[in-house]
C-alpha cells in the first residue's frame, strides 16, 4: 500500500499557496501535494483581475466599522483586519528577505487607500471615524479633508466639474496603503513549494473525500484532460477551492459542515487603461454601499498595478450564476442543498429582500448605465474610455443561527473536523488579504500537538506572531516602517 502524503491542499489559490508556504518552512520534511482543476494556479479568485487587490487593512472600508444604534463607532473590526494584514506584510517581507518571492514590485505597490463620500449624514459619519481611527497607531497617518483643493491633490479625477455647492463631500486618506497583485504571488509561492519537492498538480479535479479507518483521508481525483481518475491518501487535507469547498466538504461527511449553504455573487468592473486617465489617479477610494449591497460590492475606483501595467478599475457591479466558481458548474447552486441547509438559506432569502432587489437592479444596468455610477465618482467619465471586464465568483455564507434561524455572513469562515484532520475556507473578502492570519489559525487548530515546537520559525517569518501591534505604538510604527521598507512600499 502507497504511504500516505501528509498534506493534500486542494485548490490552487493564494489560501492553499499560504498555507503550503508555512508548513514547507515548519515542516520541510512533509510531503505536501497541491490539486489544482484548471490548466494553471490563481486562476479563480486569486487572479488579479478577479479580485479588487486591495491588500485590505480597513483603511478605507467603511463596512469594518459600521455606526452603531447609538451612532457611536468601535474601531475594534477594523483594528483587528488591519492587524492580519500585518502578518500578511510580515511574511511576505521575510520571504522577499529569504529570496522565496521575486522583487517586491511584482506583487505590492504603494498605493494611497482613500474613503471618498457625499451627504451631510455620510460627511458627519466619515469625519468621526476619522477622528477615532486617528488615535489608533496602525492608522497613524490618516488625513481627512473637505477641501476640494486638497481632495484635488489626492485624487484629481474625483474632483474635476463637482461643485461643493450641489453637495457636500469629504474624503480621508493614508498614504501607506497598497495595491497587491493576489496572481503574481501565488504564483511565486507556489513555485517555491515546488522547487522545496511539493507536487503542483494542475488539470486535475478532486471528486470525492473519504474518511478511512486509519484516521487518513482518500481523495478521489480525475484529471481534467482525459477523465484519468485516481485517488491519494493523505493525512490532512486542506480544502481551498472557492465556492467548491462546500461541495467537497459535503462530501467528505464531517458533521460540521452541516447547516452552511453559500450564495454566489459574480461582478464586473470598468476597466481603463487610457494612459492619460491613469496617470491622473494613483489611489484607492472606496465609498458607502448601496441599500441591500453585500459588503464585497463597496463601490470604488482603483488603482491596479498587473505585471507592471498600471490601469484603473471601477466596481464591482453584481451579476448572478448559480456557479460557485467562475469555470464551475450550472447547477452548483442547486447541488448543494441538504436538509440540515435548506432552512437556513430559506431563512436567508426571506429576511434579506434589499438583497435581491439590488441583485436584480444591478442586473438591468447596461454599460451606460454602469458609467453612470461611475460619474459619482469621476464625473468627467466618458462612455467610450471604460471596457466591461468579468471578475470572478464569490460564494457568501449562509448558515445556521439559533435565534434567525439562518444569516448571511459576510467575511471569511474556517470548517474544520473534529479531529483536525481535514480544513476547508467558506467565504470570500477580505480572504486574501488576510490568508496568513486566517492559515495561521488552521495551523493552531489542526497541529495542536507541533505547534509549540513551530513557534520559534513563525516568530522568524512573522515577528509579532502571537502578539497584537495596535497597543504599542513604538512596536508597531517601527513593522509598518520596516516592512514598508523591504516592500518597498514607502509612501
Amino acid at each position: 500500500m502507497t504511504e500516505p502524503v501528509d498534506v493534500v491542499l486542494i485548490g490552487g489559490g493564494i489560501m492553499s499557496a499560504t498555507l503550503g508556504t508555512l508548513i514547507s518552512e515548519l515542516q520541510p520534511d512533509w510531503k505536501i501535494h497541491v490539486y489544482e482543476r484548471l490548466s494553471d494556479v490563481a486562476m479563480e479568485s486569486s487572479n488579479a483581475w478577479n479580485n479588487a487587490g486591495t491588500g485590505h487593512a480597513a483603511l478605507c472600508e467603511l463596512n469594518y466599522m459600521p455606526a452603531g444604534p447609538d451612532g457611536e463607532l468601535d474601531p475594534a473590526k477594523a483594528i483587528s483586519i488591519n492587524e492580519q494584514f500585518q502578518q500578511s506584510r510580515q511574511l511576505w517581507s521575510t520571504l522577499v528577505e529569504e529570496g522565496v518571492l521575486d522583487a517586491p514590485s511584482t506583487f505590492i505597490n504603494a498605493t494611497p487607500h482613500m474613503t471618498f463620500v457625499t451627504g451631510e449624514k455620510d460627511v458627519a459619519y466619515l469625519k468621526k471615524r476619522y477622528e477615532v481611527l486617528k488615535q489608533e497607531p496602525l492608522f497613524a497617518g490618516i488625513q481627512y479633508s473637505e477641501d476640494s483643493r486638497v481632495i484635488n491633490q489626492w485624487a484629481p479625477l474625483l474632483m474635476q466639474k463637482r461643485r461643493k455647492a450641489d453637495q457636500p463631500f469629504a474624503a480621508t486618506r493614508v498614504p501607506a496603503g497598497t495595491d497587491v497583485d493576489f496572481g503574481a504571488l501565488t504564483r511565486q509561492l507556489f513555485a517555491n513549494l515546488e522547487a522545496k519537492g511539493a507536487e503542483v498538480v494542475t488539470n486535475r479535479e478532486v471528486r470525492g473525500l473519504k474518511k478511512l479507518s486509519d484516521g487518513t483521508w482518500n481523495v478521489k481525483w480525475r484529471a481534467s484532460v482525459g477523465r484519468t481518475p485516481g485517488t491519494t491518501n493523505a493525512r490532512f487535507v486542506f480544502v481551498g477551492a472557492g465556492g467548491w469547498a462546500i461541495k467537497l466538504l459535503q462530501a467528505s461527511g464531517i458533521p460540521e459542515i452541516s447547516g452552511y449553504g453559500v450564495f454566489p455573487i459574480g461582478g464586473q468592473w470598468l476597466k481603463t487603461s487610457n494612459p492619460a486617465i491613469v496617470s491622473q489617479h494613483k489611489a484607492k477610494v472606496y465609498s458607502q454601499a448601496s441599500v441591500g449591497a453585500p459588503p464585497m460590492s463597496v463601490p470604488h475606483l482603483d488603482t491596479r498595478v498587473v505585471d507592471g501595467e498600471a490601469s484603473l478599475l471601477f466596481g464591482p457591479f453584481a451579476t448572478f450564476s448559480p456557479k460557485f466558481l467562475k469555470n464551475g458548474s450550472w447547477f452548483d447552486i442547486v447541488s448543494q442543498v441538504r436538509f440540515g441547509n435548506i432552512w437556513p438559506m430559506l431563512k436567508v432569502a426571506i429576511d434579506n429582500p434589499s438583497l435581491i432587489s439590488y441583485l436584480v437592479g444591478e442586473l438591468l444596468k447596461n454599460h451606460a448605465k454602469k458609467v453612470d455610477s461611475l460619474r459619482t465618482f469621476m464625473p468627467t467619465a466618458k462612455d467610450s474610455d471604460w471596457e466591461l471586464l468579468n471578475a470572478g465568483q464569490r460564494a457568501q455564507v449562509m448558515k445556521k443561527d439559533p435565534d434567525k434561524g439562518g444569516v448571511l455572513q459576510f467575511g471569511t469562515e474556517v470548517v474544520t473536523g473534529e479531529d483536525g484532520s481535514i480544513a476547508g475556507l467558506l467565504g470570500a473578502s477580505p480572504g486574501a488579504s488576510t490568508a496568513v492570519s486566517i492559515m495561521l489559525n488552521v495551523l493552531k487548530t489542526c497541529f495542536p500537538e507541533q505547534i509549540e515546537g513551530w513557534e520559534p520559525r513563525l516568530r522568524e517569518l512573522i515577528p509579532s506572531y502571537g502578539e497584537t501591534l495596535n497597543p504599542r505604538p513604538e512596536v508597531a510604527q517601527e513593522s509598518l516602517s520596516e516592512t514598508a521598507e523591504t516592500l518597498a512600499i514607502t509612501a
